[in-house]
């Protein structure tokens, strides 16, 4: 735990045991007849006493919360403003609205899918174009084969419980999560030790087991969130949408719940179309299907999202990268696992450090994260509330190398937007194994190599007598053994004639005799090496990503009356889902064929606009267009000059007509600042 927060939960809990002990005091010499003159002097220092205890209360209130008070308060009132105006504006809102809506599903609006699509044809530009990586599109109905052989199919669950009366499914651990944080925030009397035991078992939440998840709901006395009536035991559902391909529905298959099987079960035709080089990347943005048990807050947990993933093909043995100078002296919160270990917090850490002392596992890694990093700063993710954390052992799956979540911090707390794995080669080794084609690479020699290779040799007559229609499973396992197995048993049968071996696809043990197999090491020359190649993953959440760049634009602003506060998204152009806006001043003729050669010449440049030439005033048209996120807006109060208004400083430029369109075109794609602008122009008030 923090160390203010335990030194004020500790003064807390003893300023709250000297106030019942001077309630006592109090009452006991109100009891005893004792003069009023001791009477006052007592409940005076009571209700000092009372008074520090406030004090200590909201000090702790203020720790909890971040700073500032009670800002859980603020943050909710924040996020319901947020929410209001994206919903009014049309950026989002809930699915099959008409008909109650459905959890879960929310479909986006005219400037939520701008915004949209601008998130993405930057993720191209940054990624696919930047790292000439292959982009594929793959379909979102899957075979279930397919997701047998990743795992999705027996292991893609999340625990869930079912209240005793209603039957109403919840997420188990997002109840107990909900218990903790609640009691954590809300609950100023928990003594340092259970406040200590609360965080612990928030750290360890992902590690724990279906039994221990159950054990703890009944510890604390969780409930049915709507009825408080009991629980059911925690047991695992499968978050795939199931379904069937064909009429027959004898083809089982399901949506997919990510992109990156379809860019595995590709390997071999990409690696062929890459002239049969690594390391490359391939790439894929589609919609993914998760069938969560209770989806909430808003964007941050769908049951139908946007998933954009790449998927970086690497030789194990060389995990280097080209072009990691670029980003090693990049310095960014990042949350090793050792300081999350310790309590201690996220601190600010050169990229290069990192991966030179091995907190970043490679090179190549590292490049991804710095990549990320920069990603998500220029779309206008704030640099202040973004870190990398790296996976606790806990999270970690038992193949990965190691793996980093970019997460953002919202009024929900830290999001993990973005995941960047080194999954080693799990993935194609899987799918080689269950499809029986090889996932492979080659390393071609200059000079042929003498190397000593392991031989397995079964005898498939003496299998075949032995174990008749199983000889194949045998055989099978017999050539997949590792070379310390297969030297065990070289020695075993060479020292007692006959074996036990294991054949997992029987699922028992089955006896090898000397004359069933031969297993031999022999001097051979090699003219290349072959290999499964490691996957670098970063996985990139791209609804999760607009939301808390929606939360990290926005913000309120007096009108000029003062009266009242105006909503702005503070989008930079690069995402904005509108670049600019042409006003005619006033309802005139000449004004609005001025407008209508403006937006023309918009059009040309491919900058998205809009005129609006309703009657109102300037200033409500402003901040309609504010409100959007729209950073420029040109006035046309003349016939040869107009005036640009940049929305958050409200600096105004004189420019002549005809360049109006190109100024704000450099400044929409990057090429010039609106400070070259205010540089270069009259300015105009």
């Amino acid at each position: 735990m923090d160390a203010a927060e335990e030194s004020l939960r500790k003064s807390l809990a003893e300023k709250q045991s000297a106030v019942e002990a001077q309630g006592n005091a109090v009452r006991g010499l109100k009891a005893s007849g004792a003069s009023k003159l001791e009477i006052d002097s007592a409940i005076k220092a009571l209700n000092g006493l009372k008074l520090d205890k406030t004090t200590i209360e909201k000090q702790l209130q203020s720790v909890i919360s971040g700073g500032g008070g009670d800002s859980s308060i603020s943050k909710e009132t924040f996020r319901q403003s947020v929410g209001n105006t994206l919903e009014r504006r049309l950026f989002y809102i809930p699915s099959f609205k008409i008909y109650r809506g459905v959890a879960g599903l929310y479909d986006y609006g005219p400037p939520g899918c701008a915004v949209k699509s601008n998130v993405l044809g930057f993720w191209r530009q940054h990624f696919v174009l930047e790292e000439n990586m292959l982009e594929v599109d793959c379909p979102c109905v899957t075979p279930e084969i397919v997701l047998k052989a990743s795992g999705h199919v027996e292991k893609f669950t999340d625990l869930m419980v079912k209240d005793e009366k209603t039957g109403t499914c919840y997420r188990a651990d997002h109840l107990l999560k909900d218990f903790c944080n609640e009691k954590l925030q809300k609950d100023l009397s928990l003594t340092p030790e259970k406040a200590a035991e609360l965080k612990h078992v928030l750290a360890l939440l992902d590690d724990l087991s279906a039994e221990e998840l159950g054990a703890k709901i009944k510890e604390y006395g969780i409930t049915a969130p709507d009825t408080k009536s009991p629980l059911s035991d925690p047991y695992p559902f499968n978050l795939m949408f199931q379904t069937s391909i064909g009429p027959s529905g004898l083809s089982a298959g399901y949506m997919r719940p990510e992109t990156a099987q379809g860019i595995f079960v590709n390997f071999k035709d990409l690696y062929y179309y890459n002239g049969n080089k690594l390391p490359f990347a391939a790439a894929q943005i589609g919609q993914a299907f998760r069938n969560e048990i209770s989806p909430r807050q808003g964007l941050l947990r769908v049951r139908e999202f946007t998933l954009a993933e790449i998927e970086h093909f690497v030789d194990p043995e060389d995990k280097s990268h080209p072009k990691y100078s670029e980003v090693a002296n990049l310095e960014f919160l990042m949350f090793p696992r050792d300081e999350q270990m310790s309590g201690q917090s996220a601190k600010r850490i050169r990229l290069g450090e990192a991966v030179s002392r091995g907190i970043v596992n490679n090179e190549t890694l590292g490049y991804f994260i710095g990549r990320v990093y920069l990603f998500l700063t220029r779309l206008g993710i704030d640099k202040d509330r973004l870190r990398f954390r790296q996976h606790l052992a806990n999270e970690m799956a038992h193949y990965a190398a190691d793996c980093w979540d970019a997460e953002i911090e919202s009024s929900y707390g830290w999001i993990e937007c973005v995941g960047i794995a080194d999954r080693s080669a799990y993935d194609l080794r899987a799918h080689s194994d269950k499809s029986g084609v090889p996932l492979v690479a080659h390393e071609k020699f200059s000079e042929p190599r003498e190397v000593e290779k392991l031989v397995i040799a079964p005898v498939k007559k003496e299998l075949g007598l032995a174990f008749k229609g199983n000889q194949k499973k045998v055989l099978e396992a017999l050539e997949a053994m590792n070379e310390k197995e297969a030297l065990d048993m070289k020695a075993a049968l060479e020292s007692k004639g006959e074996v036990d071996f294991f054949v997992c696809t029987l699922e028992k043990n089955v006896s090898i005799k000397q004359n069933m197999v031969a297993i031999s090491k022999e001097k051979q020359k090699e003219h290349q090496r072959v290999f499964t190649p490691s996957v670098i993953e970063p996985s990139f959440g791209i609804g999760r990503i607009i939301y808390c760049l929606y939360e990290h634009s926005f913000y309120t602003r007096p009108s000029k009356d003062g009266d009242e506060q105006l909503n702005v998204f503070r989008f930079p152009p690069l995402v904005a889902p509108i670049k600019c806006t042409v006003f005619p001043l006033v309802q005139n003729q000449q004004y609005e064929e001025v407008a209508k050669i403006i937006s023309k010449s918009l059009t040309a440049n491919g900058i998205s606009h809009k005129i609006d030439i309703t009657g109102t005033s300037i200033g409500k048209r402003y901040a309609r267009t504010d409100e959007l996120g729209v950073p420029f807006a040109i006035t046309v109060d003349s016939t040869s000059d107009v005036t640009i208004r940049e929305r958050d400083s409200k600096d105004q430029v004189r420019i002549p007509v005809t360049e109006a369109a190109a100024v704000v075109k450099g400044v929409t794609d990057g090429l010039t600042t609106w400070e070259d602008v205010w540089s270069s122009f009259p300015h105009h008030t």
